[in-house]
């Protein structure tokens, strides 16, 4: 299941499956390898682009700053950077992996 992390330049890559104009914003589990979210914004304007960043950001507990669309930006197949708040904390780091692996079971 932790397969679909990776650690790059300080922080962790996953991939994500957005569903947008969803009714609510939430993680529903893991869907062929990447976190599945749905997100009440259309894909239009990188609306929903915005509110995936602005939802992961505070379901992790971060600044927005600290979460980037990394590719993927005009489909629904993205990767995800996340950055520690301190660069090279390794506690935040694990912390960080062990919130997105429970992200796997929705």
């Amino acid at each position: 299941m932790a397969g679909f992390i990776r650690e790059k330049d300080g922080g962790l890559v996953f991939p994500v499956r957005v569903l947008p104009r969803s009714s609510v914003n939430a993680v529903v589990g893991l869907q062929d390898g990447a976190v599945k979210i749905k997100l009440k914004a259309p894909p239009v304007g990188g609306a929903a682009n915005r509110m995936c960043i602005q939802f992961l950001a505070k379901t992790l507990g971060l600044p927005k700053s600290s979460v980037e669309i990394q590719s993927g930006e005009t489909g629904r197949s993205k990767q995800i950077m996340v950055r520690p708040r301190e660069a090279g904390s390794r506690e935040e780091l694990a912390r960080l992996r062990e919130v997105i692996e429970g992200f796997a079971k929705g």
